[in-house]
């Protein structure tokens, strides 16, 4: 008997020993599980790229489907940062499409769900979203404007986001009529977007650069402008940029009383809208044409 109570728990101990063992050789040859998964929160960054790509292609329509689905993989994942920016992204969408009010109430939620994550950068981003919504409504002051956002610069590390910035810093300089800041500004922009390869942005860049040389009178250099926006919407292969490039390019070319060249482009312009099935556009086009 007493032998069988010394056997048992030298048993026990090599059993211990060699599961001990398969177990520690099974850990060795498995692959380490990772720290953090990130399959949503990738999808969710794709999907989101998408919907501001077709955004800044003027497919309204369908960037705020994309981004339905962002917003619910970014509410599946809890994650602040991209719940965020899929209300930034929202409200902006619906800024392009004329709904003001309701792109304001995103981009006050997103500043709240900030303002609660501590996250000061994408609070300064909101602000400058609502700041640049204020300028373009005649609601607020562009010098106002100017100063706000050159103060929340401070506050912005991601290139796009800092980008965005300049930009509304240019359109305040623009109505202030300090035309050589604005298109420095804008060109603080566009340095980042063409850094970066986002192309229709820097078309876009070139476009409000346009803009701003054909305010002043420089109808030359404003379609020199113009000539590079038309590059990278073709690069872009973006439609609806060609479609306003070549709408812009009609009014710059009627400024300068060249009617015949500009009757060409506003018909360029139409035709491009209309290989894409965009008919308010083609018939705004179509309207400039007319009042030749």
């Amino acid at each position: 008997m007493g032998v069988t109570k010394l056997k048992i728990p030298v048993l026990r101990n090599a059993l211990l020993f060699f599961c001990s063992a398969f177990l520690a050789l099974g850990c060795s040859s498995a692959p380490k599980r990772p720290a953090e998964i990130f399959t949503v929160r990738n999808m969710t960054e794709t999907q989101l790229e998408l919907a501001n790509r077709a955004a800044d292609q003027g497919r309204y329509a369908e960037a705020l489907d994309l981004l339905q689905e962002a917003r619910r993989l970014a509410v599946s994942a809890d994650d602040p940062r991209l719940l965020i920016r899929t209300g930034l992204s929202w409200g902006n969408i619906l800024f392009y499409m004329g709904r003001t009010g309701e792109a304001e109430e995103h981009w006050t939620a997103a500043l709240d769900e900030a303002a609660a994550a501590g996250d000061e950068e994408l609070a300064a981003v909101s602000r400058v979203y609502m700041a640049r919504s204020r300028l373009l409504g005649g609601v607020s002051n562009a010098e106002e404007v100017r100063t706000q956002v050159q103060d929340e610069l401070s506050r912005i590390e991601s290139p796009l986001h800092t980008a965005l910035a300049w930009t509304v810093a240019g359109l305040a300089e623009k109505e202030l009529g300090r035309w050589n800041d604005g298109e420095n500004s804008i060109k603080n922009a566009l340095d980042i977007h063409r850094k970066n390869n986002y192309l229709e942005q820097a078309a876009y860049d070139w476009y409000l650069i346009a803009s701003i040389r054909s305010v002043a009178g420089d109808y030359a250099g404003a379609l020199e402008a113009l000539d590079e926006a038309l590059a990278f919407d073709r690069r872009a292969e973006n439609t609806y940029g060609l479609g306003m490039d070549w709408l812009a390019v009609g009014e710059v070319r009627k400024k300068a009383g060249n009617t015949a060249e500009a009757a060409a482009a506003y018909r360029r312009s139409g035709d491009i809208f209309r290989s894409l099935n965009l008919e308010k556009e083609a018939e705004q086009a179509d309207q400039r044409l007319s009042g030749l």
